[in-house]
């Protein structure tokens, strides 16, 4: 069978177009495309099983799925109705983007009707997110309803971003209170996203069309349905179902539009059912069904519905009886409110309405409550209009306002909307160790905003752990864990409404490194032993052991923690100190040991005179080497003896630095000292000192001794080593889309020991925090980054890390971005062939990523060769390409590839050779439906006509009209390859008629014929005379005009004009006849009567007069009043409403009521036990236009018994009772208990 889907557009000059599973389907004889002004339809041609798939319309950014279903046909001989052509129903239909215009109307396409017994499956949805999708829902005032979405969260990373909104651009987020609430929750056995809107104690404002969307990474997508909200009362009206014939295809075309309105989000019906069979394609007239039902009478609504295939009766009477009542004109304004506006927080609004009386009074109420004037809102009386100024607009200002005058109200809602919250200053990059404290900071465009923070797309919330904690600190935001885990490595996002930031945390386990370990120490009795360590983390604590007990501080032995340096310190150093001593890190196997020496005095049982001696235990070897870590104290203890006392020399490379002899005991003679360097002499022991080593200070010492007696010699070697010089600036190669290659260089110097490895650190380019991408030492010179954003502009640096300790960082690398190649283009297809050309098309590669799209490159190649020839000169940034000068009969591979800064894609090739040879195509012609029609047109006006056709090579085109060739001057005729069109800039009579294009291939040809008619406003009337005048009437008679401007007469209008004042004024209006009667003249008067004549342009420019004018005679009769007997209207009084028995609590005020009719007006008594009330000021008494009240106030149990009614007039009178009873309520009995009882 045949399909037809239709589709209309709110403007006629929108470009359509169709899909088919995502691929775009031309005009072809299976799939034919028209497009008449804004309507677009799709026919499918002999309808097969594989036609069975999803298809989509697109119009500017709107984008709408719908699927066809093919259904077997069955072998019974029952007919049933054809399912072909169902669309998703309307609360599974994808809306247009945000972004979208608000003036974009959408085109919803609803499922068929389904046959009697028969349900309809919801159809999959293999394009977008929705695992279900909210459906339509109906409630009644004060009830409440919840409309559900379910998200597949199997394939999502991250928790997907959903928004509700009602009509159009009301984002539902920031209603949520009393009447509304969102909800959602997440299954992880079924791994599906649930998402709830409840609306409480629904009202009538409530209903109208909602749309929910929700939107991943690289996913978007939408849903709509509506809420219809019953009063009270409701309307039962069964639905009728009655068959279709077979193999015809039922299409619901419903349009909405979403301009804010107050109907915002209903739809319209008004071309509720379109019908298509198989071989029929004649456009039937469209049906306005709105305009049928406004006029038929309720009893005729049944045979409608059924005659017009309504199926939804009931809710097209509910907007049919809202329309109506619309329609009323009010009598006390002249342009009343708008249905709605909206206006931004902070920003002022006015809302006006125009009275038809200058001199009302208005009132304006919020919510129901009146408005008084302050600095906010201000009211202004101009001439007839009257305006509410609200300033500074605030969420409480989004309310429902009403403008009353009188008895008259109109009706608005004012919509406030908070701008969009902006991250200003977004999250960065952490890596810390288990156990530490993260703490992400980003800064906000509003004080005290409210944020959410998600871990890898789930929402974050204050567990009973309070593992997370959020802080606000003005415009700041804060997301603090006291104690990080390694499960909470991952992905922190922050979302507000207006942006969002991600940043990455990484936790590591804890190392520690020891930049530099305890040494032996020799020390003298009273000296000061100091032990001395340094670790990689400055948190870290640890204790102290001696010969594996823990050293306990006192007044001489001191233990320290100064950043990284742990330090154990004992002064005037006794026998009992030496021991094994050792630091122990808390919460590390580590355990750094040494040894404390004890070096007491020497004996002397020499003789009177002895020579010097140096007391060196390597005295004899090689050379002593000390080494010592630049920036430390360097202490050389040399024991000596000798009597007399020697004089100490000390040498480096031959230079003397300092000098002490036998008569300077104690003192320095300094020769080139720096100020940090000092020498110390004692009794039995020389000290050399270099407070804070440097490079320079490496060397051979040589410490001399000399005495009367003799000398003695000896050398030590100082080493001095550092932490290594920074490296060069790393480089960066091998960028990916997430990830990058490293290169560095080992430094310059190493410190005087070798590089054990090398740190890196990177950070993004705008931030200042440096993150450190390892914790183990790297011991190549390259290394593999990972987990970087694309897009995101990143620098590294590295350090160098030696025994002693980590370098200074590195000059930072050039800035660099993640990028990756685009994905390969899609739907790569020939487009055309001729004899030296290709015409290409193609699509964009579905991944471009953050480094764009530079262009596409083609390329060739010959069959059965391999190599690949550039096709186009450099880049194109089209999706088509045509490729010229190519040789006739050569077969040609074609390939495409995309560009971009991180290089080219794969290549998308087409896979079978195409061969360079026109391709023969019979011609057709297209002509356009609103063509297949005569086309009228008015004088003046322009004439474009747009005939697309088919047929290769190109055809030969002939325009004629009436089998005579156009003029070329007075006609323009412009040819293409697949239309021509005709160009007339001001049409005039004589271009009416039948014109006929010709298209012409070798011996094929096509024709195709127009007919154009042009048509202008007509003469006046012929012959117009005055028949006959008698009475108040006059008789007028005329002929047909002799110009009818080339089309049909429709009417004439008939005008009179008293003599006196010359005014015209119009009698008849689309007359037909050519003749007529004009009554009601007035006696006494002249009169002259002009006729114009109509046709489709209008009336004729002027009008036939009559010449002499009619006299309308005065007679002589005398009118005589009848006389009629006055009749008596006047009755005694009489209860047509009575009195009823009450039964009341007592403390509350109460009424008694009935209604009296009587002529004259009767005077009313009441009583209470036949005692007269008048006199009692307990009691008031009402009476309007015969309704009559007795008003008891706060009556009591005494106040009960029996009330009487009395009416009397001077005819009569009547009277009528009831009883009253009070009831005490508990308090009053309290009350009067405790009274009585005092």
């Amino acid at each position: 069978s045949t399909a037809v889907f239709e589709a209309e557009t709110e403007k006629a000059s929108v470009k359509v177009k169709w899909q088919r599973a995502g691929t775009e389907i031309t005009d072809s004889e299976k799939y034919v495309i028209k497009a008449e002004g804004n309507k677009h339809s799709l026919t499918i041609n002999n309808v097969v099983k594989e036609d069975d798939v999803t298809y989509a319309v697109i119009a500017g950014s709107s984008k709408v799925k719908f699927e066809l279903k093919v259904k077997e046909p069955e072998k019974s001989e029952t007919v049933t109705p054809a399912e072909a052509a169902p669309a998703p129903a309307a609360s599974e239909l994808p809306a247009p983007p945000a972004e979208s215009s608000q003036n974009t109307e959408e085109v919803l396409v609803f499922d068929s009707v389904p046959s009697a017994g028969t349900q309809p499956e919801e159809p999959a949805d293999p394009i977008g997110l929705f695992v279900t999708r909210p459906q339509d829902g109906e409630v009644t005032v004060g009830g409440n309803i919840t409309f559900t979405a379910k998200v597949a969260g199997e394939s999502l990373l991250k928790k997907p971003s959903v928004k509700w909104f009602k009509g159009k651009w009301m984002d539902l987020a920031s209603k949520v209170g009393q009447h509304l609430q969102l909800h959602d929750s997440y299954d992880r056995n079924n791994k599906v996203y649930t998402f709830e809107l409840e609306i409480i104690e629904a009202n009538m404002t409530f209903a109208g069309g909602y749309r929910c969307e929700v939107s991943t990474k690289d996913k978007f997508d939408s849903s709509n349905f509506n809420l219809t909200v019953n009063e009270i009362y409701h309307l039962c009206h069964d639905t009728v179902s009655f068959p279709f014939p077979s193999k015809t295809n039922y299409i619901f075309l419903l349009l909405r539009s979403t301009e804010g309105h107050d109907e915002a989000g209903e739809l319209n019906f008004s071309a509720l059912l379109k019908k298509r069979g198989d071989g029929k394609t004649e456009s039937q007239p469209d049906v306005d069904v709105w305009e049928i039902l406004r006029k038929a009478p309720p009893s005729e609504y049944e045979k409608i519905a059924f005659q017009y295939g309504i199926t939804d009766l009931r809710g097209m009477l509910k907007r049919l009886k809202r329309i109506k009542k619309e329609e009323k004109k009010s009598t006390a304004f002249l342009k009343k409110l708008d249905p709605a506006y909206q206006v931004d927080k902070g920003q002022k609004i006015k809302l006006m309405v125009e009275v038809a009386n200058p001199d009302a009074d208005v009132k304006w109420l919020k919510n129901g409550q009146e408005i008084q004037v302050s600095g906010r809102y201000i009211f202004e009386a101009v001439g007839n209009k009257r305006i509410l100024t609200i300033n500074h607009c605030s969420l409480a200002d989004d309310a429902a306002y009403e403008c009353v005058v009188g008895e008259e109200k109109s009706f608005t809602e004012l919509f406030v909307k908070e701008p969009p919250i902006l991250i200003t200053r977004p999250l960065e990059d952490q890596m810390v160790m288990v156990g530490e404290r993260v703490e992400f900071e980003c800064e906000v465009s509003e004080e005290g905003a409210t944020v959410k923070w998600e871990k890898d797309g789930v929402e974050l919330t204050r567990e009973e752990t309070f593992k997370y904690r959020f802080k606000k600190d003005g415009k700041k935001q804060y997301l603090i864990i006291n104690e990080s885990t390694k499960e909470d490595s991952g992905h922190y996002t922050v979302k507000t409404n207006g942006g969002v930031s991600v940043a990455e945390l990484i936790v590591q386990e804890k190392k520690l490194e020891v930049y530099q370990s305890i040494a032996d120490l020799t020390v003298k009795a009273r000296d000061q032993a100091v032990f001395k360590c340094e670790v990689s983390d400055e948190n870290v604590k640890g204790i102290w052991l001696k010969n594996g007990k823990e050293v306990v501080p006192d007044e001489r032995i001191k233990i320290s923690h100064i950043g990284r340096i742990h330090k154990l310190t004992i002064e005037d150093v006794t026998p009992g100190d030496e021991a094994d001593y050792s630091f122990i890190p808390q919460g590390f196997a580590y355990n750094l040991s040494a040894k404390l020496q004890f070096l007491g005095k020497l004996d002397k049982r020499m003789e009177l005179f002895l020579p010097p001696k140096i007391h060196l235990d390597c005295l004899g070897q090689s050379p002593d080497t000390i080494v010592v870590v630049a920036g430390n104290k360097l202490r050389l203890d040399v024991p000596i003896s000798g009597d007399p006392t020697p004089t100490v020399i000390w040498q480096k490379v031959n230079k003397v630095m300092y000098v002490f002899s036998a008569d300077q005991w104690g003192k320095a003679l300094l020769f080139e000292s720096e100020g940090r360097v000092r020498v110390e002499k004692h009794e039995d022991h020389c000290v050399f000192i270099i407070e804070g080593a440097e490079k320079e200070d490496e060397g051979v010492y040589r410490v001399i001794v000399k005495n009367p007696v003799g000398e003695d010699k000896a050398d030590i070697t100082v080493k001095v080593i550092d932490v290594p010089d920074p490296p060069e600036a790393p480089k960066i190669s091998n960028i990916g889309e997430d990830y990058c290659t490293v290169q560095w260089q080992p430094p310059k110097y190493d410190g005087g020991q070798p590089v054990l490895g090398y740190i890196l650190e990177r950070k993004k380019k705008k931030s200042y925090r440096w993150m450190r991408l390892n914790f183990d030492l790297l011991k190549e010179l390259t290394y593999e980054a990972k987990r970087m954003i694309e897009g995101v502009v990143y620098e590294m640096r590295i350090y160098a890390v030696n025994s002693i300790g980590m370098s200074r960082p590195s000059p930072a690398s050039q800035p660099f971005m993640p990028i990756a190649p685009p994905s390969e283009p899609t739907h790569f297809t020939v487009e055309d062939v001729s004899d030296s050309t290709v015409a290409l098309k193609w699509r964009p590669p579905e991944r471009i990523g953050a480094g764009g799209l530079d262009g596409y490159i083609v390329e060739y190649c010959k069959e059965g060769s391999t190599e690949w020839i550039p096709a186009l000169p450099g880049l194109t940034e089209r999706t088509s390409a045509l490729i010229k000068d190519l040789v006739t009969g050569d077969k040609l591979h074609f390939r495409i590839k995309a560009i971009n800064l991180a290089g080219e894609s794969g290549a998308a090739i087409i896979k079978e050779p195409i061969t360079v040879q026109e391709i023969l195509q019979r011609p057709k012609i297209w002509l356009p439906r609103h063509l297949r029609q005569t086309l009228v047109k008015k004088v003046g006006e322009t004439i474009n006509i747009v005939i697309p056709f088919q047929g290769k090579p190109r055809p030969k085109i002939t325009w004629t009209k009436d089998g005579q060739s156009l003029d070329a001057k007075d006609v323009g005729i412009r040819n293409s390859n697949t239309d021509t069109i005709l160009f007339i800039r001001k049409a005039e009579l004589h271009h009416s008629g039948a014109y006929e294009i010709t298209l012409q291939i070798e011996n094929m040809t096509d024709k195709v014929a127009i007919t154009i008619q042009i048509i202008d406003k007509p003469g006046p009337p012929q012959n117009i005379k005055l028949t006959d005048v008698w009475g108040f009437n006059a008789a007028l008679e005329w002929t047909p005009p002799q110009d009818d401007g080339n089309a049909q007469i429709l009417g004439y209008t008939v005008q009179k004009a008293d003599k006196k004042t010359m005014e015209w004024y119009t009698v008849f209006d689309h007359y037909r006849r050519t003749n007529c009667v004009v009554s009601e003249l007035i006696m006494g008067n002249e009169y002259f009567f002009r006729v114009f004549s109509e046709n489709l342009c209008g009336l004729s420019e002027t009008a036939a007069t009559t010449k002499n004018p009619a006299y309308i005679q005065k007679t002589g009769t005398t009118y005589k009043p009848p006389c009629y007997k006055e009749h008596d209207f006047s009755e005694p009084p009489k209860f047509t409403h009575p009195l009823v028995n009450r039964s009341v609590i007592a403390g509350y005020n109460t009424t008694l009521s009935c209604a009296v009719r009587g002529i004259p007006k009767p005077k009313i008594y009441w009583y209470k036990n036949k005692v007269d009330l008048s006199g009692d000021a307990k009691y008031r008494m009402f009476s309007k236009q015969g309704v009559l009240t007795l008003e008891i106030r706060k009556p009591t149990p005494f106040d009960g018994g029996f009330y009487t009614c009395k009416a009397v007039n001077e005819c009569g009178e009547a009277e009528i009772e009831c009883k009253l009873d009070v009831r005490g309520n508990r308090m009053s009995i309290m009350h009067n208990t405790n009274t009585a009882v005092k």
